[in-house]
């Protein structure tokens, strides 16, 4: 593959807002369009895409960088474990410890080797600040920020936003995910713009609010592979349709230029 894929990092200000899953159901809607993805898993610490996947956890991001360092790289697949025949996985280290050894100008390093292997490279992360988060911020094409409903949340968006734009970066859209509290209703939509001082560019609705999501964790799906999903979660399989496509669209745009 000699084309350049398109990296997409989705972020938040805060933990437990739905980044993870959003994630993989973003995976799932690029395997739709037959597009070849790579998650990555920059939760170096605590990830959990491959337990989520139900993927056996053998190569990581920490053997990648480890032989890197000692001249014993050689494939990027080597690295990667598949989990359907469109999507791979660059797992977070199995043992937490190796988390700290990972120097993060491997973050360049693994991200200009994926883009050229994929189509798509979506980037899962923690929600801090980090000096590897950071590096990943700045490299990535698209930012999704992911918010909900919760005032604490929201004002933790409102600061990071507030940080791109003291930095003039515009790269990022923003999702609220109704579907992590669907029976707290604090804010409307436009008290949650002028909180966060930004626009709301896609709504994830409390309709996509999935009462067996444990099943499905524990089963390793990923819900916009079921066939049934893009009917029985008609408007939020259409707005994760959308948020795909809008990016596709946003590259195409940048290549005309």
């Amino acid at each position: 593959m000699n084309n350049k894929g398109t990296s997409i990092c989705v972020f938040s200000a805060k933990g437990g807002v739905g980044k993870t899953i959003t994630t993989l159901n973003l995976a799932g809607i690029f395997e739709v369009l037959n597009k070849r993805v790579l998650i990555i898993d920059f939760d170096l610490s605590g990830g959990g895409i491959s337990v989520a996947l139900n993927i056996p956890n053998g190569k990581s991001i920490y053997h990648l960088a480890y032989d890197y360092n000692n001249n014993q790289y050689r494939e990027f697949s080597d690295y990667v474990t598949k989990y359907d025949d469109k999507i791979d996985v660059l797992a977070s280290p199995k043992d937490p410890r190796q988390a700290g050894k990972i120097d993060p100008k491997y973050v360049e390093i693994i991200l200009d080797k994926a883009v050229f292997n994929y189509d798509v490279v979506l980037i899962d992360t923690t929600h801090d600040l980090t000096d590897a988060n950071i590096l990943t911020l700045d490299l990535v094409d698209h930012i999704l920020f992911m918010v909900t409903n919760d005032p604490l949340d929201l004002k933790n968006m409102r600061s990071l936003i507030s940080i791109f734009k003291d930095l003039n970066l515009n790269n990022y859209k923003v999702i609220l995910n109704e579907s992590i509290f669907p029976f707290k209703n604090y804010f409307g939509i436009y008290d949650i713009k002028n909180i966060i001082k930004a626009n709301i560019d896609y709504v994830l609705s409390k309709d996509f609010y999935i009462k067996n999501m444990d099943t499905i964790v524990m089963n390793g799906k990923i819900i916009t592979l079921d066939k049934k999903a893009s009917s029985f979660f008609a408007k939020d399989y259409a707005t994760l349709m959308g948020i795909c496509t809008d990016i596709f669209k946003e590259g195409e745009k940048h290549e005309d230029a």
